[in-house]
């Protein structure tokens, strides 16, 4: 089955009709634990493992993935696509998208999200670079030119190391949340 998006109005819909719906959270524990859809499982991108997933989701034939905004769940969605026949659906605009149309998050803690952690690093890392190369020696600036070039990779593949490395951090795991865990489990 190929992967599908669902608008995040549809979505609200179809959860309202079917409230066991079976969603999952591809963010990083930290992010999910500041603020999640009532009811989604989590199962980190950084750690993710289809066959876990499809045993969680046994006895339902369909799989709806979240992330912040949707480009994590779609490459989530992508590998299930791989491994099983279930229908899969990205929800377009991801977690803020349902947060923001009113549908019924748990809210924890505010944390940084990973995109933010990149922008961050990113840029200290290209004005480190340009400094060192200012008050040092000139070679230092090859820091900076190979971060942009890591951005420019990033951009083009819709792949970023910086932010498969920080998401494995440990301020970013500290959400005390179990792979495939209930959100209503998590709470306790």
């Amino acid at each position: 089955m190929k992967v599908q998006t669902i608008s995040v109005e549809a979505f609200g819909k179809v959860r309202n009709l079917h409230p066991n719906l079976f969603m999952i959270d591809v963010r990083t524990p930290a992010e999910h634990a500041t603020c999640h859809v009532d009811g989604v499982r989590l199962f980190p991108l950084q750690g993710f493992d289809t066959d876990t997933v499809i045993a969680a989701a046994d006895g339902t034939d369909q799989i709806f993935i979240l992330c912040k905004s949707g480009g994590r769940a779609m490459k989530a969605a992508e590998q299930l696509a791989r491994a099983t026949d279930k229908s899969i659906f990205v929800v377009e605009g991801g977690t803020d998208a349902c947060d923001a149309s009113g549908m019924p998050v748990n809210r924890g803690r505010e944390t940084m999200s990973l995109e933010r952690q990149v922008r961050i690093a990113a840029g200290s890392l290209v004005l480190l670079g340009v400094v060192l190369g200012a008050l040092v020696h000139p070679w230092f600036v090859g820091l900076s030119a190979f971060v942009g070039a890591g951005l420019v990779f990033a951009g083009l593949t819709d792949t970023c190391a910086m932010g498969m490395m920080l998401a494995r951090m440990p301020w970013n795991n500290t959400g005390g949340t179990n792979p495939g865990a209930n959100a209503t489990q998590e709470a306790n």
